[in-house]
């Protein structure tokens, strides 16, 4: 996969979830109505929507994020903000790579 068919996929699960409802079960409901008594927030959705922030910035920060990604899509989350790949971004001419066989197998372990 690549990176247009992460742009893709991101696209088609925005698209989905305008419409989502999510059931809880009932110790995410427990934990949920406890922080709603804690911070008395206008309405429950807020506290999801935090929570949602919460954890993106988790996985974008431990590099969590990236490994999905790469692991998925052979790209990275600042692949995806830029549109293009690290190789594109540099001008996909192979600059900075070794020259020759013997120059690359020096950095591999």
């Amino acid at each position: 996969m690549s990176l247009d068919d992460l742009v893709d996929d991101v696209q088609d699960a925005n698209s989905a979830l305008k419409t989502a409802e999510f059931d809880l079960d009932r110790e995410a409901r427990t934990e949920l109505a406890m922080l709603v008594a804690a911070l008395d927030p206008e309405d429950s959705d807020e506290l999801v929507r935090r929570a949602i922030h919460a954890l993106f910035d988790s996985y974008v920060q431990s590099g969590k994020l990236d490994f999905n990604l790469r692991s998925e899509y052979d790209t990275t989350y600042d692949e995806y903000l830029a549109g293009m790949s690290y190789d594109e971004m540099a001008g996909a001419g192979g600059q900075g790579l070794p020259q020759n066989e013997e120059e690359g197998r020096r950095y591999q372990y």
